[in-house]
């Protein structure tokens, strides 16, 4: 392509006198080379060496990172100085088509991720885990979650929403086709933000998992911004001292969150970054069938075989989610409200304290509003007064006690995605190692 030089001082004198217009002619040209310079070193690739194979990025166009990890952990002001200069350039994501070539080819794919290098311990393999994994968009964060929690033992359900791209699909049906333990929900659902629709979608996958050949233990739901804070072996340890029990969020719901279930909703067009949304109306909603004590929590979970047995084949249950359905964001009191009812595998019992969100392990989300009161401020970025975390964050997240955290985008900081990958694949081996006597 034919680099196109803006000179009006050329255009107006036309073929006369050109040798006049020369020197303009040179500054121009050089004015030209130094932007296209400039544009290049201002943007950075997001983690090339994973997606050195695809077609569709040029390393040559832009410049690539390399950040020391362990002294970012250690807050090195050099490296985390790095970091931040990286963060001001342009970043430069993978395209779903690229990961779409990537997986394209299985053998070659798996090969280049390095997943038959994942060490595994004995005490893992003998207590399998179940994932229900429920993404949108960016199918190269949702590699990433995958390859950050994959082991071979363990079982993974896709659930990708009606409305995604179709180079999006292609990549989820792609990495479900690589791995006979990951899978696509057998039912989707065209999901909208707040809306019972997006429970559904966790429900088909816990559906699909119990059918499953793999005798998971415990479920865990993520989404496509979600990523672990411990290797499966420190996930695994920390789970058996659960002896059963759930990790959910569970507490008493303020006036505030009573006005999500008491009022019934509609999903509308609004002007908003989802274009619908569920909307509160006047009418007021009918009491909780069999006489059920709504607890709000959130979204995420962490349920054992047991309870998710129990409550696949519950009339109640069936109850309560029908009742849900014209109510504000229900996957934020439906599991909340099920730990608390009486008999229940895991039950936490009514009368029991509020079970906060720094108290459930399941997710560490940063609050705009608590930063400098219950945790340092964010060092990245926000969107909904939630955090999207930084580097500088990397220690605070490995140490706070949580095992898994929200919200992450590579385009905000494409370091801190990176090192915890390294940190939990050091950790991983570390501790494989230690069990099985070896030197570490």
């Amino acid at each position: 392509m034919r680099m196109k030089i803006q000179c009006p001082v050329l255009r107006k004198l036309k073929h006369k006198h050109l040798f006049l217009c020369l020197p303009l002619l040179i500054v121009c040209l050089l004015k030209s080379l130094v932007y296209k310079k400039e544009t290049a070193n201002n943007s950075v690739l997001i983690d090339t060496d994973t997606y050195e194979d695809t077609k569709n990025v040029s390393k040559s166009e832009h410049s690539e990172y390399e950040v020391d990890c362990a002294a970012v952990y250690e807050l090195d002001p050099v490296e985390v100085g790095k970091s931040l200069e990286i963060r001001r350039k342009k970043t430069v994501d993978v395209e779903d088509d690229a990961v779409v070539s990537l997986t394209s080819d299985c053998d070659k794919y798996i090969a280049l991720r390095g997943y038959g290098d994942i060490p595994v311990s004995d005490e893992e393999k003998q207590f399998p885990l179940a994932y229900s994994i429920v993404v949108h968009k960016h199918a190269s964060m949702v590699e990433r979650i995958l390859r950050a929690i994959y082991m071979p033992h363990n079982v993974y359900c896709l659930h990708y929403d009606q409305k995604s791209s179709k180079a999006f699909a292609a990549a989820m049906q792609n990495l479900a086709r690589c791995f006979s333990n990951v899978f696509v929900a057998s039912k989707r659902e065209f999901v909208q933000y707040a809306h019972i629709t997006r429970l559904y979608a966790d429900l088909n996958c816990l559906s699909d998992l119990l059918d499953s050949k793999v005798q998971w233990r415990y479920v865990i739901n993520l989404c496509g911004q979600d990523f672990p804070l411990r290797s499966n072996f420190e996930l695994v340890a920390e789970l058996k001292k659960l002896q059963g029990a759930n990790m959910v969020e569970s507490s008493r719901p303020s006036q505030y969150k009573k006005q999500r279930f008491t009022f019934s909703h509609e999903l509308k067009d609004v002007p908003f970054e989802y274009g619908r949304l569920p909307v509160k109306t006047t009418q007021t909603k009918a009491p909780p069938p069999h006489g059920i004590e709504v607890f709000v929590g959130s979204a995420y979970f962490i349920l054992s075989r047991q309870f998710v047995n129990h409550v696949n084949g519950s009339q109640l249950v069936k109850d309560l989610l029908a009742w849900s359905a014209d109510t504000y964001s229900p996957d934020e009191h439906f599991w909340a409200t099920l730990v608390r009812m009486p008999g229940v595998p895991g039950e936490i019992p009514r009368s029991q304290p509020d079970v906060t969100d720094l108290m459930s392990k399941t997710r560490l989300v940063k609050w705009m509003y608590l930063e400098g009161s219950l945790y340092p401020p964010c060092t990245g970025t926000h969107i909904r007064s939630v955090c999207i975390y930084g580097a500088a964050e990397l220690r605070w997240l490995l140490n706070f006690g949580h095992w898994f955290a929200n919200k992450f985008d590579p385009k905000v900081d494409p370091v801190l995605i990176k090192c915890l990958e390294q940190k939990l694949e050091e950790n991983q081996r570390h501790w494989v190692n230690f069990a099985s006597g070896k030197p570490v």
